[in-house]
């Protein structure tokens, strides 16, 4: 048995490309593109390179890209007067700040202070709080990149057994919550759970965020199952290489023989996060603008 491969990028384009034709629609009908605002503390190299990019692709989806570049020095008065300022600005419907921050800010205090309509990272307490009650809200992009996946390969989730493996803000507990909206049986596990392989042996999904390399092997894995491998993780480089490879928190080369289907790393759930993110603030737009957007439309 050999597991159909998930391809994250071809989906993530798709995605790209209706967000774009939306994002058009959107100008048309408010008189002004939609606005991402990003706001980068620092000159940490890898969040300069994700800030770069998410401005590009927001631009080549055409909407206007704020970008917002602070010393690392920067005052938390400073960096949570920024944010106000961007919260009552009309032409920014979405705000993301690039974490990690320096460390003599607060993180948590300034994503609380996005507006949670313009919260396109899907962060903020209110934001937390709307995807638990099942309200109507702007959801952390990876997880919900990686529901879509899902989605598209299975249709109903209903009644399957998931096993999210991690419990952080940024995906695990957002996966759980989506999931159970999906009308699964959702298990959160995490280090301290008791015979790990046996929890993920009796699941359907098996989403994959505990940042280790290649720590779900392939005996864990219920035959038939479907694998979203969320971690991504640099590996010791090898005699002869420059940079060790990436790989994500499965062992894609044991998963393949076992499960159904499993994305890769890379090219699975991360083209999905910067795809989702476009589509998530499209969406905030037309919620802030006032502009109509057809349920379930993306």
């Amino acid at each position: 048995m050999s597991a159909e491969i998930i391809d994250g990028k071809a989906f993530a384009a798709d995605l790209r490309a209706r967000v774009a034709d939306y994002a058009a629609t959107f100008a048309q009908a408010a008189g002004r593109k939609a606005g991402l605002a990003v706001v980068l503390v620092g000159e940490d190299p890898a969040s300069k390179v994700y800030v770069a990019s998410k401005g590009r692709a927001t631009i080549e989806c055409g909407m206007a890209s704020f970008e917002h570049k602070l010393p690392a020095d920067t005052a938390q008065e400073a960096l949570i007067a920024l944010i106000d300022q961007l919260n009552a600005d009309p032409l920014v419907d979405g705000i993301l700040v690039q974490l990690p921050l320096p460390g003599h800010l607060d993180e948590q205090a300034v994503v609380a202070r996005i507006d949670p309509d313009k919260d396109v990272d899907g962060l903020t307490p209110i934001s937390t709080g709307r995807l638990a009650l099942g309200q109507p809200g702007l959801v952390p992009c990876t997880p919900l990149g990686s529901l879509m996946l899902l989605k598209d390969r299975l249709g109903s989730l209903s009644g399957l057994d998931a096993v999210v493996i991690g419990r952080s803000i940024l995906v695990g507990k957002p996966m759980a919550q989506l999931l159970l909206a999906e009308n699964c049986t959702v298990t959160i596990a995490h280090s301290r759970t008791r015979d790990l392989p046996a929890v993920v042996r009796r699941a359907d999904i098996v989403v994959a965020a505990v940042g280790r390399p290649e720590m779900i092997k392939g005996s864990w894995l219920k035959p038939g199952c479907t694998v979203i491998d969320v971690g991504i993780n640099r590996l010791p480089p090898e005699d002869g290489q420059t940079k060790g490879r990436l790989v994500g928190d499965v062992d894609f080369a044991e998963a393949v023989q076992v499960a159904a289907a499993v994305t890769p790393v890379p090219g699975g759930v991360g083209p999905m996060t910067i795809a989702v993110l476009l589509r998530n603030t499209v969406v905030a737009a037309h919620c802030n603008a006032g502009v109509a957007l057809a349920a379930g439309a993306l």
